[in-house]
């Protein structure tokens, strides 16, 4: 893993110097938009909805829409003047019982690695932590926007957990109305919920989704059911490719010129030889050189 960022915790008047890192990658399936024609990928403009012409990225600027619908331009001057915080230091500003902290609050996780100079240090807020089973509420600058986290061990890591800021969440605008219910009901309930009861392993489950769509993937390219874009970075590896690539290219090359290539499309060694030719010879020498390659190719499967 690589460090994001380096810092401090501080607490009281020790202060423990850390690197931080990303606890958590997504391993979501992303696709592209292409063509169904022939896979080429779907390129978009920046276009302006007023007079519909392309803008460039130097003339693009921040706007703040308002709830009447006006737009508000704001100049890297005006970004410039708000607050923000360069600060490397994690603040802790109080200890907290682990059941006051909400998880819907919780945004992104981070790993906290101890400097050497600071392990001692960090090894003593670790165990204060885990002996109160407290989480550490904090302050922290992360690209030059203060947010408050908390702090807690998993592992004998430190975890920091960036957190929403109250009304960022969001409250439920209906009401839930169950009707009665009754006895034998709730009875029941609590005979399913003892019989489904156990511990949580996350090891036991797995991305299905994500799973059936590699295998999905894996089967069309087995079954040739590939899009080749002269635009893709990716290559099998597999000679037929090049030779298909090759192939594909001469006879473009061909195309270009006026040329047919019906007497030796299918004979790869012809179109090697075409390919070797002077860029200025006529169309009448470059035809008799192909013959000459044809009557050749004979004897050499003969001599194999």
């Amino acid at each position: 893993m690589r460090a994001i960022w380096k810092g401090s915790v501080s607490f009281g008047l020790v202060s423990v110097p850390v690197k931080l890192y990303a606890a958590t990658e997504s391993h979501d399936v992303s696709f592209r938009q292409v063509h169904a024609k022939d896979g080429g990928r779907i390129k978009y403009q920046r276009v302006c909805s007023i007079d519909g012409e392309e803008v460039a990225y130097a003339d693009i600027a921040k706007g703040y829409e308002t709830e009447d619908g006006e737009m508000v331009i704001l100049s890297d001057d005006d970004l410039a003047e708000l607050p923000s915080s360069s600060s490397r230091e994690i603040a802790v500003e109080k200890f907290v019982p682990s059941e006051q902290i909400d998880p819907m609050l919780f945004e992104k996780s981070y790993y906290l690695e101890p400097e050497k100079s600071g392990a001692k240090a960090y090894g003593l807020l670790r165990q204060a932590l885990t002996d109160a089973d407290r989480m550490a509420v904090v302050t922290v600058a992360l690209r030059q926007r203060t947010s408050v986290a908390v702090l807690r061990v998993r592992d004998d890591v430190i975890v920091m957990q960036t957190m929403m800021w109250p009304d960022e969440v969001r409250r439920p605008d209906f009401k839930v109305e169950v009707g009665d219910v009754k006895d034998t009901e709730v009875k029941m309930a609590h005979m399913l919920v003892d019989t489904l009861a156990g511990d949580f392993e996350a090891s036991e489950f797995e991305d299905d989704y994500a799973g059936a769509v590699e295998a999905l993937v894996k089967a069309k390219i087995e079954g040739g059911e590939v899009k080749k874009t002269a635009t893709s970075t990716k290559s099998s590896g597999e000679v037929v490719d090049l030779l298909a690539a090759l192939q594909k290219s001469v006879a473009a090359a061909k195309s270009a010129r006026g040329e047919s290539d019906d007497d030796d499309a299918e004979e790869p060694a012809p179109a090697k030889k075409a390919a070797k030719a002077p860029a200025k010879k006529t169309a009448a020498k470059k035809t008799a050189a192909k013959k000459t390659a044809a009557k050749k190719a004979p004897a050499k499967k003969k001599a194999s």
